[in-house]
């Protein structure tokens, strides 16, 4: 891959920033808004990203790092029921406090193979600590690992449907996700 110019990297810079503001106030993803916002041209905005999902999975690519990041110093935790609680505390907390990352974990299919990589290494390790735990007797033991996703999926979604603000939501979801640990642990 030949490395971008200085003044088109400069370019996704801006556009990238100014979908994470838009992202960040709860605006609907648009790439002429994003143009308009950016103050380029519409077309730059196409050639960098050809559809929303791509701007947007750009926008979420930081924090989905940061959790596989995470989720690899996790699995060398000896204590493999902390390193279980862990990884899932840093997953809900990143689902209900970044928009962009809630939204690229809904979708059913990715715009970019990065974030198919991502998503996929994020669900690998968190089966892998799963495995870990029950397999020390820190989990209980009928806890599949297809359960992992749709438990934190509902955290998050009870999060943002009982949560009166934004600010609400990361202590909602700590408790959530506490009261689940509690009943997850053997």
């Amino acid at each position: 891959m030949t490395p971008q110019r200085k003044d088109a990297a400069r370019n996704s810079d801006r556009i990238v920033a100014v979908a994470r503001e838009l992202v960040d106030e709860g605006t609907p993803l648009q790439l002429n808004d994003v143009a308009r916002r950016a103050e380029l041209g519409v077309g730059t905005v196409y050639r960098h990203f050809p559809t929303t999902e791509a701007l947007l999975e750009t926008v979420a690519t930081p924090r989905l790092e940061t959790i596989a990041t995470h989720g690899h110093h996790a699995l060398e935790d000896d204590d493999a029921w902390r390193a279980l609680a862990g990884y899932l505390t840093l997953l809900v907390e990143a689902q209900v406090s970044d928009p962009a990352l809630a939204k690229v974990s809904a979708h059913g299919s990715d715009a970019l193979p990065r974030t198919t990589e991502l998503k996929q290494r994020i669900l690998d390790i968190g089966t892998q600590l799963l495995a870990r735990a029950r397999d020390t007797g820190a989990a209980r033991p009928d806890l599949a690992d297809t359960d992992l996703v749709p438990l934190m999926c509902g955290i998050a979604y009870a999060t943002y449907v009982h949560s009166d603000t934004p600010t609400d939501r990361l202590p909602a979801a700590r408790r959530y996700l506490d009261t689940l640990l509690r009943g997850l642990h053997a």
